[in-house]
């Protein structure tokens, strides 16, 4: 409700996105680890800033990281690439898991929205995760999208505007 009604106070400043994804990587490698699951991720050592808010674009990463867990069975993979083309910095998050059915797919952004009701709830949520994203990277001047296929695995693409076409070294 706070995005909807401008509320939401933005900390904006250059900001290195390999660094923040990183550390959700971090964060999220014990849990992913423990459900057999692999992570593999191709962040290149230089890339252009974003002008963002940090905490806001590590929730964005947080939740589809969180969203691909999930929703990956155990053995599954979970792919992560970024990539500077075209004036924006582009983050893929890939997985192998259930897949969301085509019926789904143009709501799945909608608050609330759930693809399995029944399952959802038991493994928590409210449905917003997506839907603040969505309203997160376009607050920053970015492009979310979602594509899927059943059974097979869904792929999440972020694009933020980069600052300049300056690389700066990410380590």
């Amino acid at each position: 409700s706070r995005l909807d009604n401008k509320e939401t106070k933005w900390n904006m400043k250059p900001i290195d996105v390999s660094t923040i994804l990183k550390n959700v990587i971090k964060k999220m490698d014990v849990n992913i680890k423990r459900k057999g699951q692999t992570i593999k991720a191709n962040i290149p050592e230089e890339l252009p800033e974003v002008f963002a808010d940090n905490d806001k674009i590590e929730q964005v990463f947080q939740n589809i990281l969180s969203n691909a867990y999930k929703y990956t069975p155990e053995g599954g993979k979970i792919y992560i690439d970024v990539e500077y083309a075209e004036k924006m910095v582009k983050v893929t998050f890939k997985d192998t898991g259930v897949g969301i059915p085509k019926e789904d797919l143009p709501r799945i952004f909608e608050r609330f929205y759930r693809v399995d009701k029944t399952r959802s709830r038991e493994m928590g949520g409210t449905g917003l995760g997506l839907s603040i994203a969505r309203e997160i990277v376009q607050a920053h001047g970015g492009e979310i999208s979602i594509s899927s296929e059943l059974g097979k695995g869904t792929s999440v693409i972020i694009q933020i505007p980069a600052i300049s076409g300056q690389l700066v070294r990410t380590n």
